[in-house]
């Protein structure tokens, strides 16, 4: 009688995973706060903004330009919840125009103040990951996931951060805040993502480290998920979230 077949070992997964992805296809992460540090991307580019304004109209107009667009100095702090964690950088720039109005003699100096002063921070440069952001996303992939990106930030900026950090590849879709149609916070960016993708919105988990991000989530139909790895205390996320994490990387773990 010949040998029984022997059926082969059953391949063990390369990794766990959060309990918050059980039966989820896709995971849609915010960028700034969540992928990447935002204090490392944005208080020296506020700062520096300040400077310039200040430089430019010679008046003391960094405190109001700060207030404006939710920017705490005396802590070094984004306000929670503020324009400068939730806007685009066309609404910011409309914000501080809308104080230096307040501060010039006319519209027309107003405006070529903005012109003179404005800048937008190095993609690449003042990029800080938070972790091992290749390995987690590898292991989210290896586990069947969809990996997207929704952002406030444009297109251009945003994509040179994600080939820099080497996550271009790993992503199905990409989100920003220049792009035609909905955008962050409205709740039609994730139903966009998850239909492009083939994704039920249910099966559709966003991950992020504002208030905003979460609400959006909720209102699509999709689970949330915080992270206190960026501008927002856990108790502030708490209400809005089905989970809340350190960071992305509680998201994964290896199984060895």
């Amino acid at each position: 009688m010949g040998q029984q077949a022997r059926s082969a070992p059953r391949a063990e997964p390369a990794v766990t995973l959060h309990p918050i992805l059980d039966d989820a296809q896709l995971i849609v992460f915010d960028k700034d706060g969540t992928l990447i540090s935002f204090e490392a991307m944005w208080v020296g580019w506020t700062r520096e903004l300040g400077g310039r304004l200040e430089a430019a109209t010679r008046r003391p107009v960094a405190g109001d330009v700060f207030a404006a667009i939710g920017f705490d100095p005396s802590a070094d702090r984004v306000v929670p919840g503020g324009p400068l964690a939730t806007d685009t950088m066309a609404a910011l720039r409309d914000r501080v125009g809308a104080v230096l109005r307040r501060w010039c003699p006319s519209v027309p100096a107003a405006l070529r103040i903005l012109a003179e002063a404005w800048y937008e921070p190095d993609p690449v440069a003042a990029v800080v990951p938070l972790g091992d952001l290749p390995a987690v996303l590898r292991g989210l992939r290896g586990a069947g996931l969809r990996l997207a990106v929704a952002t406030t930030d444009d297109r251009s900026p945003t994509e040179a951060t994600l080939t820099s950090l080497g996550l271009a590849d790993l992503l199905d879709d990409v989100r920003c805040g220049d792009d035609p149609g909905p955008i962050k916070p409205d709740a039609g960016t994730v139903r966009a993502i998850a239909d492009r993708i083939g994704v039920p919105v249910g099966r559709t988990v966003m991950v992020g480290d504002t208030a905003a991000d979460l609400r959006m989530a909720r209102e699509a139909g999709a689970r949330s998920v915080g992270v206190t790895s960026g501008v927002s205390r856990a108790d502030e996320l708490a209400p809005f979230a089905d989970a809340i994490l350190g960071s992305i990387g509680e998201l994964v773990r290896s199984a060895g």
